[in-house]
């Protein structure tokens, strides 16, 4: 009787055990509390890619902004971690490792780069965490499938042949040359238009590189000068470009001038000036300016009402639609959030964003797939049909 009295006692015991620590188990969520959703950010805050990371952190920071003041998703607040990683992988692995291994966050946002973004994929897919919308076009985080991440953004491919379907099938050009950053970010790039190309049994004509985060353009010049080409399709960031563009019209060049959405459109612009007038930059999102759809509406109206009207871009609009995607996938995924649940909701992710329909299946991670094209005219960003 003695032995049996004992043994309820331990029962009893560890019932009570269990039922204390089971609760702090359920809340152990990295980034979760009961009033909180932690997100973490590595972008370029500074640097010569720093109007790329401010951009989609404005973005970012107005629709979460727009929702703690509606009160939270599922009664909590978003809250940002934002990092600076200058646009050197070196770095985003560090503050990767610091946002996931001591800030605890819950899922990571905004990061912008395709060198940044191969470089902590390795750690985030070891970690399984959430990896939302990047902001770079590159092939490795499409295909193959990666399981926590989600991209929103069209792909370089798709961009790719959107810039040759004008150039060759519409203009009949046959010298396309191609200026890239010397990384992963430029090698993505090349990558998709050789593909575009190789698809009309064409190649690339000739390649000029320059070096991440300089604007020292005066070898790929010299090497794209010599070639003669008819169109240059630029892989690159918006000083580098700009610079090109500078310096390739002063010495007598006049080939049409293409750059993919990375470049940053506003900061391009504001960047090359004059040399930058009657250039072409394809887009994978509606124009921020003048397009009539609900969700670039509320963007516009948002970005005023917090001040920010003069940041009004393509940049921006992109970070505003990331979260705009995060908060209607945790919505969908219901009150118990956990990561698995996050990316359970994106995998069957259906929505539309007030014309803008986003859409994820387990086998297939980009969101959007449209791109849009424009001509600098003016001194602003123009939505046409053609080149």
């Amino acid at each position: 009787m003695k032995n049996y009295f004992r043994s309820l006692s331990y029962a009893i015991l560890l019932m009570f055990s269990l039922s204390a620590i089971l609760p702090i188990a359920a809340r152990a969520e990295s980034g979760i509390t009961d009033s909180e959703i932690l997100l973490g950010v590595s972008n370029a805050q500074s640097g010569p890619a720093e109007a790329l990371g401010k951009g989609v952190s404005t973005g970012l920071s107005v629709y979460f902004d727009k929702i703690n003041k509606a009160g939270g998703v599922h009664g909590r607040t978003v809250k940002l971690i934002t990092t600076d990683d200058k646009y050197e992988p070196s770095a985003a692995i560090k503050n990767t490792e610091q946002l996931l291994n001591e800030d605890k966050v819950f899922a990571l946002i905004g990061y912008v780069g395709t060198p940044t973004a191969k470089a902590v994929t390795p750690l985030i897919s070891r970690e399984k965490a959430p990896f939302i919308a990047p902001f770079t076009g590159a092939e490795f985080l499409r295909s193959p499938v990666l399981p926590t991440v989600f991209n929103l953004r069209s792909s370089y491919n798709d961009e790719m042949e959107a810039i040759v379907a004008q150039l060759v099938d519409q203009k009949h050009l046959k010298h396309i040359a191609l200026f890239m950053q010397n990384d992963s970010y430029g090698q993505a790039g090349e990558s998709g238009l050789n593909a575009a190309l190789e698809k009309r049994d064409m190649s690339i004509s000739t390649v000029g590189t320059y070096e991440r985060n300089t604007t020292d353009v005066t070898d790929a010049l010299t090497i794209l000068r010599s070639a003669n080409p008819d169109a240059i399709v630029m892989v690159g960031t918006y000083k580098a470009c700009a610079e090109l563009m500078k310096q390739a019209k002063e010495s007598g060049m006049n080939p049409i001038f293409v750059n993919i959405s990375f470049v940053g459109t506003s900061a391009l612009i504001k960047a090359s000036g004059e040399f930058g007038e009657g250039s072409y930059v394809s887009q994978v999102l509606p124009s921020p300016y003048s397009s009539d759809l609900q969700i670039v509406k509320e963007y516009r109206d948002d970005m005023t009402a917090a001040g920010k009207a003069d940041l009004i871009d393509y940049t921006s609009l992109e970070g505003y639609v990331q979260a705009a995607m995060f908060t209607k996938a945790m919505d969908a995924a219901g009150d118990d959030i956990t990561r698995t649940g996050l990316i359970k909701s994106l995998n069957s992710l259906d929505v539309d964003l007030g014309g803008l329909t986003l859409k994820f299946t387990p086998d297939d991670h980009q969101a959007l797939d449209k791109v849009y094209l424009t001509k600098l005219v003016g001194g602003k960003p123009e939505t046409v049909e053609g080149f």
